[in-house]
């Protein structure tokens, strides 16, 4: 992909992320890496981007060229154990500290020695749980703008829905903990990226003089692969994620057992890295293949005649589903799971919640390779006109350009 040259005459952009933005696999990071795409070509780019103990140095992974300076800052060792989550936390609910927020504390006067010799005529903020070093960067920036990937209240407040209840009552006090913080912290940037009119909608709701623009996720323009279409169904994504696993409880629950009977050859497909999360409700099942990480999901898409999002709980909007329209693949999914796209139930994907007409649309799809044609290929239309890199950037015109120009830059 082509990008000019970051030269000295160019507007400063800073750029503060808690998560590498590539390899950009995964919803958050194809985000984020479509803004620090944008940036390097408008903007000198000085990212600043945290790393957990064995991940990838992100220096590696950036496109080379993309940003004209790059610190990394090392986050602590965090055991996932059961017994060390649930120590941290008791500790967290204890604090009314949401996990996230909790787990990027503490860097301020790291930020500010990393910018102390900077100016930047603009600086985005990835992700809530950074949320709170826009006082360090406010005094280096003239303008500076919060991305939010998903609205944390509603995120937690979702996922309480259906849990045990001591599970339940600690995500609705993480939920209402949120809701402070955002109120506390969203009326310091200049204006906020939102993925959807339904989020932006929310962020209005807690604080109604917010300058909220949305700017949708999207995908880098991607050539349609083959369709193989084999006799199979696929879901992906990140399978430690909770509201993926939740999902994936629910259909196989409620849904797999009934497509399983009515097509005895029929094959599930789970693609996404961390399986061993699920494992435990679909190990038992020949007919469900979980590929584990994979580079790329989109030809394992194209190979399936359906994919399925039964999402029930988050907020943002999903990639996955993206990634099968660009795939060609048709999409049935709950309403939740389409949230926030501009899409038509019956013209580019179907819509079901409830488990048997959740499975009956399925089944229709399986029954009618023209119905598989027609949806496919009105997703792939829409994933072309609407949600590339390069039509999601138009926004970006808008929102971060012009902040420049009236700044006289």
């Amino acid at each position: 992909m082509d990008r000019p040259s970051n030269g000295s005459r160019k507007p400063k952009a800073l750029f503060l992320s808690p998560e590498a933005p590539y390899p950009a696999i995964g919803g958050g990071p194809l985000r984020s890496a479509s803004l620090l795409e944008y940036l390097a070509r408008h903007f000198a780019v000085h990212a600043i981007i945290f790393r957990h103990l064995h991940e990838h140095d992100p220096a590696q992974a950036l496109p080379a060229g993309l940003v004209q300076r790059l610190d990394v800052l090392d986050l602590p060792h965090h055991p996932k154990t059961p017994v060390a989550r649930a120590v941290r936390n008791s500790r967290r609910l204890f604090l009314g500290r949401p996990p996230l927020i909790d787990r990027f504390a503490g860097y301020g006067e790291a930020i500010s020695s990393l910018i102390s010799k900077c100016e930047y005529d603009i600086a985005i903020i990835e992700h809530f749980w950074c949320a709170p070093y826009v006082q360090q960067l406010r005094s280096r920036s003239k303008r500076v703008i919060l991305d939010l990937h998903n609205i944390e209240s509603v995120w937690h407040r979702s996922l309480s829905e259906g849990e045990s209840k001591a599970r339940a009552w600690a995500l609705r006090r993480f939920a209402t903990a949120s809701v402070a913080l955002e109120r506390k912290w969203w009326p310091e940037f200049d204006a906020i990226l939102a993925t959807s009119q339904e989020d932006g909608a929310r962020v209005r709701d807690i604080f109604p003089d917010a300058n909220v623009a949305v700017y949708p996720n999207a995908l880098p323009c991607i050539a349609k692969p083959p369709r193989e279409e084999l006799e199979e169904i696929v879901f992906s994504g990140n399978l430690e994620y909770p509201p993926n696993a939740g999902a994936l409880r629910f259909f196989s629950k409620n849904i797999w057992p009934i497509l399983r009977s009515r097509w005895p050859n029929l094959k599930w497909k789970i693609v996404g890295k961390h399986p061993e999360a699920i494992a435990g409700f679909v190990r038992d099942d020949p007919r469900i293949q979980m590929t584990g990480f994979v580079d790329d999901a989109i030809p394992l898409l194209a190979e399936a005649r359906i994919a399925v999002v039964p999402m029930l709980s988050g907020s943002g909007t999903r990639i996955k589903i993206l990634e099968a329209w660009a795939a060609g693949t048709p999409v049935v999914s709950t309403s939740l799971g389409a949230e926030g796209l501009e899409c038509r139930d019956g013209e580019h994907l179907l819509i079901a919640n409830q488990p048997e007409r959740f499975a009956n649309a399925v089944a229709s799809l399986l029954e009618s390779p023209q119905e598989r044609m027609r949806i496919g290929a009105a997703g792939r239309e829409l994933y072309e006109q609407n949600y590339t890199w390069n039509a999601a950037w138009g926004i970006l015109d808008t929102v971060l350009r012009n902040h420049v120009t009236r700044q006289g830059i």
